[in-house]
């Protein structure tokens, strides 16, 4: 049994992804917000996605920057890439745990209100050059 978990951690370890990436969990936006600014810097470079998320009033772009350098920082201190070789290969912005709360209205009645909440993954990989 053991030799089969061995063979199975390998195969595991062969075939997991090399690239950088990051991921933050449970942001408090909207994954439609998200995914518009995620859609601008997909394909980018590295810096100039940085640069781009800095100048954006989104509400996404705030929290996607965060979770664009430390992508960054990963890369550099973990895998020793260089950043400037960098660019974005994937990001996606998944939904996560929806906040139900009620907002009352007339009559005794209630409406509810959907407080969506995101996961925002980006996957960064080196240019061939």
């Amino acid at each position: 049994m053991a030799t089969r978990q061995r063979e199975k951690a390998e195969r595991v370890a062969q075939t997991a992804d090399k690239r950088p990436k990051a991921i933050a969990k449970n942001v408090g936006v909207s994954p439609s917000k998200v995914r518009i600014v995620l859609n601008l810097i997909r394909g980018k470079d590295y810096g100039t996605a940085v640069a781009m998320l800095k100048n954006m009033p989104n509400v996404g772009a705030s929290y996607s920057v965060k979770v664009l350098e430390s992508a960054g920082a990963n890369a550099e201190n973990n895998l020793g890439m260089n950043k400037a070789n960098l660019y974005v290969a994937e990001a996606y912005a998944d939904g996560a745990a929806t906040l139900k709360r009620y907002n009352p209205v007339s009559k005794g009645r209630a409406h509810s209100i959907k407080k969506r909440t995101s996961h925002i993954t980006i996957i960064l990989d080196e240019k061939n050059a």
